[in-house]
């Protein structure tokens, strides 16, 4: 969904929906930049992160391998932080994993 009259756009994710708006705009405080980052589910990290960088994008360190996925950091042109991600291990089944 995108309003711009609204100064608001909605994506879908399935179970999720992430809603991106000026708040200065729509009259609800100052805009500050997001620390924590958004993970963006790709196939492979190296490879995205790639093709980003050819298009100007720069991240913010190596590509971190945790034992269980792939990510990589970077921001969006307002310091939003946004993560390439691969989760390429299973999950675990016991609780708080």
């Amino acid at each position: 969904m995108y309003a711009p009259e609204r100064n608001n756009a909605e994506f879908e994710t399935g179970t999720v929906t992430l809603s991106v708006y000026d708040p200065e705009r729509m009259g609800i405080g100052e805009f500050k930049a997001n620390a924590n980052a958004i993970s963006l589910h790709v196939e492979d990290v190296a490879d995205a992160r790639a093709t980003l960088e050819a298009r100007g994008v720069t991240f913010l360190g190596d590509i971190i391998d945790t034992g269980v996925c792939h990510m990589a950091i970077f921001a969006d042109p307002e310091g939003n932080a946004l993560m390439l991600h691969h989760r390429y291990a299973p999950r675990s089944v016991e609780p708080g994993r």
